[in-house]
């Protein structure tokens, strides 16, 4: 009998050795990926003091861009995101006010954050779409960052995003594709694109405004990465389009309904993009018109 109890408490002690060093193993390689640093190619981008650039801005940040979908609606910051076992992220206060980045951030902070998703010492932000806003032309940036500079302060201290055990161990095994840095290519300038009803302005559009975030970088749609629930995204390419027509594009932008008049998803942010203006969406419209073909779910 105590030779059998001695055997036991080996095994529990060899388990419980091997379970230590692998949680170890996978703490310090999460770590090391959250610690790694990045170094871009930045190259100064000219902030605009005009009320019409800092107008332009602000049309990007609140009707082209999603960012109260992360930030707020008043960009003071929420924790968009709590996955249990896997960890919570939030979108940081954004503005002037008592734990906001605009009370430290100057402007090659704003640029590197929004073109190159890393924080100031280098290391990668969470779950910032920089893959997207890499897109965005100097002018615009420069744009979005006057804007941003001349947030009314709000005072709201956020917590840091942060994994748990789950989720560390997801992002050591390469299986949580949630650091910026790495997904996002380096782009230290960006021309920009004539503002036009055209199709190169309609494409511009997208880019920046995030569609392939959900409907795939060939836009035609498929399943989106979420939790339990989180519907399909809509094939956007003419196989996907058909006979639907510009007036169905506006009504799904601005009214949040399908042409049959049914609503749409809520998880479809079509309330930021209602305050698209008319010419916006024309050439968006156009753009989608001159995608190539694919079969739904072809991301």
């Amino acid at each position: 009998m105590a030779r059998t109890r001695r055997i036991l408490w080996v095994t529990l002690a060899t388990l419980l050795g091997v379970l230590l060093v692998g949680a170890g193993a996978v703490y310090a390689r999460s770590e090391s990926m959250l610690r790694r640093t990045y170094t871009v190619a930045q190259r100064p981008v000219a902030i605009p003091s005009d009320s019409a650039s800092v107008a332009r801005g602000a049309h990007l940040v609140n009707a082209v861009g999603t960012c109260a979908t992360c930030h707020g609606e008043d960009l003071g910051g929420r924790v968009y995101a709590d996955m249990g076992p896997i960890g919570i992220v939030a979108g940081p206060n954004l503005t002037p006010g008592r734990g906001g980045r605009g009370a430290v951030f100057r402007d090659d902070d704003w640029v590197r954050a929004i073109r190159f998703g890393t924080h100031r010492d280098g290391t990668s932000l969470i779950a910032m779409p920089s893959e997207v806003f890499m897109n965005m032309s100097d002018a615009d940036l420069g744009a979005v960052v006057a804007y941003l500079e001349r947030l009314p302060p709000i005072d709201r201290e956020m917590p840091a995003s942060r994994f748990r055990p789950l989720g560390r161990a997801l992002l050591a095994a390469g299986k949580l594709n949630i650091l910026t840095a790495p997904k996002t290519p380096a782009r230290s300038s960006v021309a920009s694109v004539p503002v036009g009803i055209t199709p190169a302005y309609g494409k511009y559009l997208v880019e920046i405004a995030g569609c392939a975030g959900c409907h795939g970088y060939g836009l035609s749609g498929g399943r989106v990465a979420g939790p339990p629930g989180t519907p399909p995204a809509s094939n956007l390419t003419p196989a996907g389009i058909g006979s639907r027509t510009e007036a169905d594009l506006r009504r799904v932008l601005r009214q949040g309904r399908k042409p049959n008049g049914t609503p749409i998803d809520p998880f479809m942010p079509w309330k930021t993009y209602a305050g698209m203006t008319d010419d916006e969406i024309a050439a968006i419209w156009l753009y989608l018109r001159t995608v190539p073909a694919k079969p739904f779910g072809n991301k």
